[in-house]
């Protein structure tokens, strides 16, 4: 009986615990389904009619080509039929995927081919091919079960005939690939490809995916309102992942991070269906806060590639609302800026301008561009640094050739060489615009060629000409980036590794030397400022003269919010401090602050006034009266103001203290001595002098000069009667 007791108790306790984790459960299993429900479906049934053809259609344009003497399978010269548009996203994705994976399996499903025997095809021809192999893959990815109808889709014949020509050699093709994996010791087909592609696949299948906030729409704190209300958890890191959560980016404010497995669930939500959270690579975002951190007020900006159109919609959010505008460059039909119109208008992006020209033919000259401070260049890389290569192209809008390097791994040494000489010639290209201030050059590429080669090489080429400033690197900044995370401080560059969390990013940014002559506007100084974070939570309106009022009449009333302010004035010193000097345009030495930049004016126009005064002293001459020990010196005079200050403190001291009047006599007015020849003979005989005489009724005992009974002009007598009068101001 005890030992039921005790067997019924902690069944009823587990019975509890289940109850109250139901909710993670369902969470939970939400997930697992979401990560398998793509994967499972493919294995199981197979694919659509449309969708193999649209997958053979994009393997035939990006197969690798071999030579003549190593050629073992023909893919004709003619091209398949072509399916009808893609239905959705989702079929598009597929597809890609399906002829990438192909296409990463090249060389293994042709062996299967040649040493089943089914190769050469006696009743497909050459042109199909390229199906026969995307189907192959599928069907061995399948374990060579048949394929089920997912719809009542209308078949394709090319597409039934190829499956059941496969179908029929299942057994030899099965056998074949037994043989290859026995050759290869490998217990699946995945362990025959090289190291490099399993390692991107498995960080293909990990990778978080990151959002960026279009804040023309919505309020970072309304997009954390409405992902809790949805059931998501803000948590810290990514390492911190778990069901339904998101985290910040640390370099990007405005960027959400979600796990990898939510992908079909965000796209279902409000905040993305609405264009109020944008799935894009996380160095997208970086090149694009990288430039508004060299922006100034009203500045125009230039992006080389268009692209998808979500960078230029990017940074059409930070821009705005303001003056500015974005150029965009290289759209090529009406269909592509219809589109890219019909995109900006869903997003409220209304100071995007689209140019047809390519960027490599826009003249430096260009009227409409000379307001263009700063360009943005993404040109086309290797993209070895991208681990979801199929996503990256679809959210890019990149050529599919980009796949063919990704799915070895590597690139040939001399197409790596044209990409290269490409970029160069764009980014010099850049540099040639005599009224851009900084160029921003990003990839996704992991090697130097694309990257540090290309910038030093366009800085040693003089392309921005002889008369202009020249370039140098300044590091990125980004409004949450630590210093300690550049790469180098010596070169300046900022780099994102390749690893399970993000892709690989290379960013330089290519400033020109400020001009010692330039001037920068209060306003400029602001601007950039606020680009880099430190004027958060602050207004920038001009006060109201009723707020001013008020101010002063709290001065004396400590706030609880003074420590505050005074660190943010700080931040904004240190920030101006480094702005203000006319040197370079770099982010770390730029431009001093707005009041030291007053008080340095006001310091120079005294020193001017006291060399001034210092030349036109007169010379030691015998004739002249001289002073003695007790004269009133200017540490006398300067007591009287001191005292005077203190007399005018605010009521709110209390004590008033009336001083006593001060008469003060002034030395001789000599105007001579102004006389720029410096003719010091003919000095005039009557000297004037002036009385000052402090008033005897104001409760201030301030002086007034200007009062007519204060100010006393007497005649001094004629050179006979000097010494009587030698210390008249005694």
């Amino acid at each position: 009986m005890p030992l039921l007791r005790n067997s019924l108790l902690s069944s009823s306790d587990s019975l509890v615990n289940d109850t109250a984790n139901l909710h993670e459960m369902t969470f939970s299993i939400d997930v697992a389904s979401a990560e398998k429900s793509s994967t499972s479906l493919t294995e199981k049934t197979g694919y659509q009619d449309t969708i193999y053809l649209n997958a053979a259609n994009i393997f035939q344009g990006i197969h690798n080509k071999k030579p003549q003497d190593k050629l073992l399978v023909k893919y004709g010269n003619g091209s398949l039929p072509l399916a009808p548009d893609f239905k959705d996203e989702r079929s598009q994705r597929s597809s890609y995927e399906l002829a990438f994976n192909a296409l990463k399996y090249q060389d293994i499903l042709e062996n299967v081919l040649i040493d089943s025997g089914v190769y050469p095809m006696q009743s497909i021809p050459d042109e199909l091919t390229s199906l026969v192999v995307v189907m192959l893959y599928d069907l061995q990815d399948r374990k060579f079960e048949a394929r089920q109808n997912i719809d009542d889709e209308e078949p394709i014949e090319e597409v039934q005939e190829v499956e059941h020509y496969l179908y029929s050699f299942k057994t030899k093709l099965a056998a074949a690939l037994a043989r290859c994996r026995i050759k290869h010791d490998a217990l699946s087909i995945d362990c025959i490809l090289p190291e490099s592609i399993r390692r991107q696949e498995q960080r293909a299948s990990a990778l978080p995916w990151f959002a960026w906030v279009n804040t023309l729409k919505v309020s970072l704190e309304d997009v954390h309102g409405a992902l809790q209300k949805e059931g998501f958890t803000r948590v810290e890191s990514v390492s911190k992942f778990d069901g339904y959560t998101y985290c910040l980016d640390k370099h990007c404010e405005n960027l959400f991070i979600f796990p990898s497995v939510l992908k079909e669930q965000l796209l279902t939500l409000e905040l993305f269906a609405h264009y109020k959270l944008l799935l894009q690579d996380k160095s997208r975002s970086l090149a694009v806060h990288s430039v508004k951190s060299m922006l100034n007020m009203d500045d125009d900006v230039l992006i080389a590639h268009v692209g998808s159109g979500l960078t230029a919609a990017h940074m059409s959010v930070l821009t705005s609302p303001g003056a500015s505008k974005v150029f965009v460059c290289g759209i090529k039909s009406a269909a592509k800026e219809a589109e890219l119109k019909s995109l900006f208008a869903e997003m409220d992006c209304k100071n995007i301008e689209l140019l047809h020209e390519d960027f490599s033919n826009i003249e430096p000259t260009e009227h409409k561009l000379q307001k263009v401070k700063v360009i943005l260049l993404l040109p086309r890389c290797s993209g070895l640094g991208v681990s979801n290569p199929v996503e990256f192209i679809l959210n890019e809008q990149e050529d599919a050739d980009f796949l063919r390097d990704l799915s070895q791994g590597s690139v040939a040494e001399d197409k790596l060489n044209v990409l290269a000489e490409q970029q160069l010639k764009e980014l010099t290209h850049a540099m040639q615009f005599n009224k851009v201030q900084a160029v921003v050059y990003c990839t996704c590429s992991v090697y130097p060629e694309e990257n540090e080669a290309v910038v030093s090489k366009a800085l040693t080429s003089g392309a921005e000409g002889v008369k202009a400033q020249p370039y140098k690197l300044c590091p990125p900044v980004l409004p949450l980036c630590c210093k300690s995370e550049i790469n180098n401080s010596a070169e300046n560059f900022f780099k994102l590794e390749l690893s399970d969390i993000s892709n690989s990013c290379f960013i330089a940014v290519l400033a020109r030397e400020r001009d010692p002559s330039e001037t920068v506007s209060v306003k400029d100084v602001l601007a950039r400022a606020a680009a880099k974070g430190l004027l958060e939570g602050i207004d920038l309106a001009k006060p109201s003269k009723r707020e001013e009022k008020k101010k002063k009449k709290q001065k004396g009333t400590p706030t609880k919010t003074a420590t505050k302010e005074a660190v943010i004035q700080s931040r904004i010193q240190e920030f101006l401090d480094r702005e203000m000097k006319p040197t370079k345009i770099d982010s770390h030495s730029s431009v001093s602050n707005i009041t030291t930049s007053t008080s340095q004016k006001t310091i120079s126009q005294t020193k001017d006034s006291a060399q001034l005064k210092k030349t036109a002293k007169p010379a030691s001459d015998s004739s002249l009266p001289v002073m003695l020990k007790n004269t009133p010196t200017s540490s006398s005079t300067q007591k009287v103001f001191e005292r005077q200050r203190t007399a005018r403190k605010p009521k709110s001291e209390e004590k008033l203290m009336v001083l006593k009047p001060v008469e003060i006599v002034l030395p001789p007015v000599m105007m001579p001595y102004f006389n720029p020849q410096g003719n010091r003979s003919q000095i005039s005989s009557n000297h004037y002098y002036y009385h000052w005489v402090g008033s005897k009724t104001g409760i201030y005992g301030s002086i007034s000069p200007s009062s007519s009974k204060k100010l006393i002009k007497s005649k001094e007598p004629s050179s006979s009667s000097t010494a009587k009068h030698a210390r008249p101001w005694h």
